[in-house]
């Protein structure tokens, strides 16, 4: 007898669950079509994108090895390019090229590079702080101080492992302007900082004891 009932359970939920796909075949066909055009979306996207990102790496290798016998305004046009291109790997890359080979005249010209990169490139995290901190460097020999904190303050305020690079800098930028008080500041808060540079923490200690000892 329970053998029976049980054979007619199975029975019963076999057919509740045909009759359910039946009831609902149209949703269900349209919910499959949606995940696998979903999924073909993203299979061609990452393939978009690896060919994409091969595009640019030769674009730029290309610039590079031919450096030397190019048109410095095609090199700078392609660097350009590539930054514009918004890439997390060579768009960082291309503008390092230009400003180690002093390709750019214009500040206003290499902070809207900076900022490109800075603003609307999908960075990691650290490798963002560090191209901040690099705006900064670039900009510290000709912006005032209040300027030079607003450019760095993303970094001063994370915890960043190139937080004591940006207040290292801000203590150097003091000392150079005479401002001994706010430089010392600066150069405390890298000692006191867990996870300081331990270069720049020692380099900071010296920094007080020479030149801020009494």
């Amino acid at each position: 007898m329970d053998q029976e009932i049980e054979i007619i359970n199975n029975a019963t939920r076999k057919e509740r669950i045909i009759n359910f796909f039946i009831k609902n075949k149209k949703k269900l066909i349209t919910i499959l079509i949606f995940f696998i055009l979903i999924l073909l979306g993203f299979f061609t996207y990452q393939i978009y994108k690896t060919g994409h990102q091969e595009l640019l790496a030769d674009k730029y290798n290309s610039a590079v090895t031919n450096y030397e016998s190019e048109d410095k305004s095609k090199v700078i046009e392609i660097m350009k390019e590539i930054i514009n291109d918004k890439d997390k790997t060579y768009s960082p890359l291309a503008l390092y090229f230009l400003m180690d080979n002093d390709l750019l005249k214009s500040k206003d010209e290499i902070n809207n590079l900076f900022n490109i990169i800075i603003n609307d490139v999908n960075l990691d995290k650290e490798i963002k702080y560090l191209i901040i901190y690099k705006k900064g460097l670039y900009n510290s020999e000709f912006v005032n101080e209040e300027k030079l904190l607003s450019i760095l303050n993303p970094v001063i305020t994370s915890k960043s492992i190139w937080k004591s690079h940006a207040l290292y800098l801000m203590a150097e930028y003091f000392f150079s302007k005479g401002e001994k008080i706010k430089s010392k500041e600066f150069y405390e808060q890298i000692i006191l900082l867990e996870n300081s540079n331990l270069n720049i923490k020692i380099e900071a200690e010296k920094r007080i004891k020479r030149d801020f000892s009494e």
